[in-house]
């Protein structure tokens, strides 16, 4: 083992980051104590044999060697592995070998106790009056810890009393001098590697093994096709280094300690006297650090897709339910759950209850279905709970069951397993309520949070302007989602909405993100943005009602439609007065800045970049009057994105539009209502001689209008005027 092994495995390890889509996330180095220490890690592909050590050795500049399956030494890989330092678990000196290089502080040492890649952890699983049942992981790494701390403290301490048989143990050993002993103790530190996404398919790597190791053992071959996947797919790997454990605790019992100080020769393969004790407190180790190699897993959507499905109680499942589910547990994990969480869970998780953009629940659903855990049936998902009973003995258990597996990673999460099963168990009704409430908090929340930090004395309106608000209804038939215009807040929808709850309709007023605040905090927003603020709405209220129609004014009317066109279930959508391009919208409202900016940001001018204009606006009481131009730009590029997807809108459309209208031209928002591919669309013009047509004179038309449409999606009844 020396430096350019590592250098050049580092060089490799570079070039295949590079070449494939391996994202890798280091935790906790700060608990690598210094000297030697063992390494002990959950083991579930061979990427870790080689990525691990050069990590590691990064990190603490000691070369680090593991052990290594006996199979993996046949052929050409044999050598690589020899190269770095690693030892075979068929190595009849590797325990010697081991304990050595630990009291000297040659080499740290990586063992992964599990043995199998798959390993099942029902072992570790605590459960109420039930007893742990599974096959336990292997104490050798607890046992060699335990015997390289007896040796350090047996000669240390027989310096003065038995120089003999200390010198006898550094022959054994071949340790020239004890200066290395007094520097410091052997430490254990358990260490998690997760991997997310796992998707075992065919690849390039599986093509290649054919060629070139048709020789090679059959399980070596499905590692490749499990791993060259994860490479050339995209993976991220955290890897989380827990607290160090001192194994010199564990040898505290009168037994033991009379071995450390006993002066009669001990060989390396001797049974000591205090033979039973030790293996007793080996266990007691092993328990520790694999009960924290499991409570350092790196939790993930799959984590919790799967652990909902397999305590999911009934075979059938609704996907709308196990969608809020899983958003629910999304919200209790960073709250009640002191597990690890991947980055995405961090996150805003509302596209898990809409359009699924992130394609999270997509690409578990697809993998469930591709191995048979769940067959699609009437619009429903039919659970094999055979896929989630079968312990997992063999190493195919990652191609042909990776959901069980997945599922199984997590078991040992005792807090993580609770809320699971309490989620899983909570009646449909209960759970629709919780996520609406938690839906409505948060936009709350958001706005609040907004306005304290963005507000501006004189400029910001009252918060009760701004607020997003909810108004019950006496129907769960159907739910309307409102979204206001740029510039503008929630209130301008008001008097739409109250005319709509008349009607016996809940209705949501989004606020989009920027809005009701002050210029100053939509100028640093963007489509994303507003998408979140509009999906939120969607899922608040699709969780109180049984369909959902959304419907915008003026670029709200964009934002509305952009909804509909993603999640795809909108039972209707509606836009008042859209403009389907920037120059759709007069001069007036939208100065030529933008022009100038661009012209500035090419020669380097910052001094003289417009970030705001003046505007007039028609509802001052409600609107900005400067315009961030930023605002502008974000606007135009989400509806320059919108227009190629407006022809896959496929639910009932309306478009509304003012006659006279001094800030949309109405030929835009004719074209826009050309472009939808709707066989259900129509197009309806006012006599109006103003943009804001949903409040003041003549408002009452384009509300019956509304109503109109809205009762058309209800059926011929319409809906029951409230008294």
């Amino acid at each position: 083992m020396n430096r350019k092994a590592y250098l050049a495995t580092g060089r490799m390890i570079a070039m295949l980051q590079g070449f494939s889509k391996l994202r890798v996330n280091v935790h906790g180095k700060e608990h690598i104590p210094e000297g030697a220490v063992i390494f002990v890690v959950n083991h579930f592909t061979r990427i870790e044999t080689v990525l691990l050590p050069y990590h590691i050795y990064r990190l603490t500049k000691i070369p680090v060697w593991s052990l290594a399956d006996a199979s993996l030494f046949a052929g050409p890989l044999g050598s690589f592995l020899d190269l770095m330092g690693a030892v075979s678990t068929r190595n009849p000196d590797r325990d010697r070998v081991i304990v050595k290089t630990l009291l000297t502080g040659e080499a740290s040492w990586i063992i992964f106790p599990e043995g199998r890649m798959v390993k099942d952890k029902e072992l570790f699983r605590k459960r109420l009056l039930l007893p742990s049942s599974g096959v336990r992981p292997r104490s050798g790494a607890a046992t060699l810890a335990l015997r390289t701390e007896f040796y350090r403290q047996r000669m240390l301490r027989l310096q003065s009393v038995a120089p003999e048989e200390v010198a006898r143990l550094q022959g054994m050993f071949q340790i020239p001098d004890l200066g290395p002993l007094r520097k410091g103790k052997c430490h254990i530190v358990p260490v998690n590697i997760t991997y997310y996404p796992l998707r075992a398919r065919e690849n390039a790597l599986s093509k290649l093994s054919e060629l070139f190791l048709r020789e090679a053992p059959q399980h070596l071959k499905e590692e490749i096709l499990t791993e060259g996947s994860m490479l050339l797919s995209g993976v991220d790997i955290d890897i989380r280094f827990g607290s160090p454990i001192d194994p010199s605790t564990y040898l505290r019992s009168r037994e033991v300690e009379a071995d450390i100080v006993s002066t009669a020769s001990y060989g390396f393969d001797d049974r000591l006297p205090s033979i039973n004790e030790m293996k007793y407190e080996a266990n007691r180790l092993m328990q520790r650090y694999m009960s924290s190699i499991y409570d350092l897993t790196t939790v993930n959507h799959d984590h919790l897709f799967a652990s909902l499905l397999r305590a999911y109680p009934f075979k059938t499942v609704d996907e709308d339910d196990f969608r809020r589910r899983a958003f629910l547990l999304t919200k209790l994990c960073p709250r009640h759950i002191t597990c690890k969480l991947h980055q995405s869970l961090s996150t805003n998780q509302v596209s898990l209850l809409t359009d699924d953009r992130y394609h999270k629940y997509r690409e578990f659903r697809e993998l469930a279905l591709e191995k048979g855990v769940v067959v699609a049936k009437d619009g429903m998902l039919v659970k094999d709970r055979a896929k989630f009973s079968a312990p997992f003995e063999m190493q195919r258990a990652r191609i042909d069951n990776p959901i069980g597996v997945i599922a199984n990673e997590v078991l040992p999460l005792t807090q993580l397993q609770r809320e699971v099963h309490l989620i899983d168990w909570l009646p449909v009704w209960l759970v629709r309520r919780k996520v609406a409430q938690i839906l409505e908090r948060q936009a709350l929340e958001e706005f609040d949070a907004d306005y304290r930090e963005y507000y501006r004395e004189g400029e910001s309106k009252e918060s009760e302007v701004g607020m997003p608000v909810l108004l019950k209804g006496d129907l769960r038939r159907l739910g309307v989602v409102l979204v206001h215009g740029l510039l503008s807040v929630p209130a301008q929808m008001l008097e739409l909405a109250r005319y709509l709850q008349q009607k016996g309709l809940w209705v949501y007023l989004v606020r989009l993100k920027g809005h009701g605040t002050s210029p100053e905090d939509l100028a640093l927003r963007s489509g994303s943005d507003w998408m979140e603020s509009v999906d939120l709405g969607y899922a608040l209220m699709k969780s109180l009602c049984d369909r959902v129609v959304v419907g915008g004014f003026s670029f709200g009317g964009g934002v509305a439609l952009d909804c509909a066109s993603r999640v795809g279930d909108a039972a209707g959508v509606f836009a008042v007065c859209p403009p389907q391009r920037l120059l759709d919208i007069s001069s007036r409202f939208a100065p030529a800045v933008t022009v100038w900016n661009r012209v500035m940001d090419v020669f380097s001018y910052q001094w003289a970049k417009k970030e705001f204009v003046e505007s007039v606006p028609e509802r001052p009481e409600l609107n900005y009057s400067r315009i961030p131009v930023s605002a502008l730009r974000a606007m135009e590029r989400f509806m320059s994105e919108l227009e190629p997807r407006l022809a896959g809108i496929r639910m009932p459309v309306a478009v509304l539009q003012a006659e006279g209208d001094p800030v949309v031209d109405p030929r835009g928002s004719q074209r826009l209502f050309e472009m939808l591919g709707s066989e259900q669309k129509s197009y309806q013009r006012f006599p109006l001689q103003r943009h804001g047509i949903l409040a003041g004179a003549g408002s009452e038309e384009v509300h019956a209008a509304v109503g109109a449409f809205v009762d058309t999606l209800l059926g011929s009844g319409g809906v029951a005027q409230t008294p």
